[in-house]
């Protein structure tokens, strides 16, 4: 029997001893395709996918080559895993508004803090962390035994999203252009839309105290208003736009490559807000979109902070997932922050440097900037948002009722949403795959035939509770077994969508031109328009995590299961925002419901 191979405690140590992403047969992947969407099919629908997909498939078919040149891609020198390239085209190929459609956010729990003490607390701690990843000090995450990858670590500090004409790029240390850890030493703070830059870092990369951090930010505070307004609205637009927003700001004045130079490697941001929240579903929304003269949504990390000392985090999607979020956060905020700050070294070396930054405007980029900031602010007033809070149930229950926790939400959501809206549409569910060399997420649809009976069966009136709760426990345990699919890397959504991305990059070269039936099937098209999207975040640290949703029919739901609550954000356009409401209300009802049928039929 081989021996287990000891384990790395540096951070990055186990980078290269990870397994690598399998990468899936394409008959495995065709298979597994039809058995996913087919639930959402009508049969004609159906038919019509299965001879698109048996073209796509035959033997000589475009397919065929397709996952051939992926193969070779995957064994090519200097490839970690086949979703190298997936992953850039994905997040960074996006041509849409970033901000509220892609970043997400964490609300934390509350300390009780003023405003000034929680940010010089939370700056700190991110300080404390900073260094400890420089030295690879950083505890690797393990789960089950297994090292998971760190590789997304690197994008937590001075990693700046910059926008392009076709594809965004990164700037970013780790980096052939950035070799090593940042060596930025300052931050970018926010406050009334004036952007300030502030050394949190001494000259000899030390921290400052908490003292004098809490005290750069008091007379930062203090800095007369910006004259011009904020840059930071032109995060907000749609890619290629503020990709010529940026041109214009290089070129009106030499002033500006410099100011964007200290926003892009800045540390992180810290956003301190003027105002506190009414209650926690004002305080994510304003986590999710805010006010954009006090943002820069293309940087990887901001924290915010209200007028209250509540806080949270807004967060740049393209390199940085949930759970390693997730982490990051659990450590800050798991010691009181003086702890973080004499374990990081910190050193009295008097209040730090502070300077506001400016850039050089036109009326041409004045009247860029206010449309920016008005569309955003319009967008997010269009954007409809509900919290939904359980005290009384959470993991343990569900485990008590013995079935898995997620598997129980998960079929809530289901009950509700057919309820809310008379129907059962295609749900998309995050799965972490970092068990695996630059592993992030897999893409779970959780509509199975199982699902699909237990909707039913559940408003059935012939059905007894021994029917429906038998329908209910089908329906979980299919859950849990596509879970584990994901998990191992067996699902077909990512596969063929990569498929079709070579296409794109390489179909002349590869002599597949001709548009692919099997990409404007029904089963590709319908699997994947989102009626419900929904990922999870459980830590004890957070109260409520949240993103937009990803279409105009759907409802983002982002969650937080912990053994003794259940917390749910949910978010869609205004337009549908009724039967959004109806859903929230529908989800108390089946969260209730499901305990009491499970309860009393087993």
């Amino acid at each position: 029997m081989n021996a287990t191979p000891e384990l790395s405690s540096r951070t990055f140590g186990n980078e290269d001893a990870l397994p690598r992403v399998p990468l899936p047969s394409l008959d495995a992947t065709a298979d597994r395709f039809l058995e996913w969407c087919a639930p959402l099919l009508t049969p004609d629908e159906r038919a019509e996918t299965e001879a698109a997909l048996a073209a796509f498939v035959r033997p000589d078919g475009p397919g065929r080559a397709l996952h051939a040149a992926l193969e070779r891609y995957e064994r090519s020198e200097g490839v970690h895993s086949w979703l190298d390239t997936f992953w850039p085209y994905r997040y960074l190929g996006r041509r849409d508004r970033i901000a509220l459609n892609a970043n997400f956010f964490f609300l934390f729990k509350d300390t009780g803090e003023g405003q000034v003490e929680r940010a010089a607390g939370l700056v700190a701690a991110a300080l404390d962390y900073k260094l400890r990843l420089d030295a690879e000090a950083v505890a690797p995450a393990v789960q089950r035994g297994r090292p998971l990858s760190m590789a997304q670590n690197r994008y937590l500090f001075s990693t700046t999203r910059i926008p392009g004409d076709e594809q965004d790029t990164v700037r970013a240390p780790y980096t052939d252009a950035w070799p090593g850890p940042s060596e930025a030493r300052h931050i970018m703070v926010f406050f009334r839309g004036t952007m300030i830059r502030m050394d949190v870092l001494g000259p000899d990369g030390r921290p400052h105290t908490l003292d004098e951090l809490a005290g750069g930010l008091r007379a930062a505070m203090k800095t007369d208003p910006a004259i011009e307004p904020s840059a930071g609205h032109l995060t907000t637009k749609a890619r290629a736009e503020w990709a010529a927003s940026r041109r214009a700001l290089l070129a009106a004045d030499p002033a500006n490559a410099r100011a964007l130079d200290d926003v892009e490697t800045a540390l992180f941001c810290l956003c301190l807000e003027d105002f506190s929240p009414r209650d926690e579903l004002e305080a994510c929304d304003h986590l999710l979109h805010g006010d954009s003269a006090n943002r820069w949504f293309d940087k990887a990390v901001s924290f915010v902070v209200f007028g209250d000392g509540r806080a949270g985090i807004n967060v740049e999607h393209c390199g940085l997932d949930g759970t390693t979020i997730l982490s990051f956060v659990d450590d800050l905020l798991g010691s009181p922050a003086g702890d973080h700050s004499v374990r990081s070294g910190a050193v009295a070396q008097g209040l730090p440097a502070f300077a506001p930054i400016e850039f050089a405007l036109d009326d041409a980029l004045r009247a860029d900037i206010r449309d920016a900031g008005d569309a955003f602010a319009a967008y997010a007033a269009a954007t409809a948002t509900a919290a939904v809070s359980f005290d009384d149930f959470g993991s343990t229950r569900a485990k008590e009722l013995r079935v898995s926790p997620d598997a129980f939400v998960q079929m809530a959501y289901q009950l509700a949403h057919r309820r809310a809206k008379g129907l059962t549409g295609a749900t998309y569910e995050s799965i972490a795959t970092r068990q695996y060399r630059n592993g992030r997420t897999e893409a779970m649809r959780v509509v199975t035939p199982e699902v699909v009976r237990f909707v039913e069966t559940m408003d059935d009136p012939g059905a007894d509770d021994a029917a429906r709760a038998a329908a209910f426990r089908a329906a979980a345990e299919a859950h849990v077994r596509r879970a584990k699919e994901c998990q191992a890397g067996d699902a077909p959504e990512q596969h063929l969508w990569e498929l079709q991305l070579i296409q794109k990059r390489r179909g002349a070269e590869l002599g597949i031109t001709e548009p692919l039936a099997l990409f404007e099937s029904p089963g590709w098209v319908r699997m994947r328009d989102d009626y419900l999207s929904t990922s999870s975040a459980p830590s004890v640290n957070i109260q409520y995590f949240g993103f937009g949703s990803t279409s105009e029919q759907c409802i983002g739901v982002a969650y937080v299961l912990l053994p003794d609550r259940f917390n749910v954000y949910l978010s869609t356009p205004q337009a549908v925002a009724g039967a959004m409401r109806v859903f929230a209300d529908e989800l108390r009802r089946a969260v209730r419901e499901l305990q009491d049928l499970l309860a009393t039929a087993s």
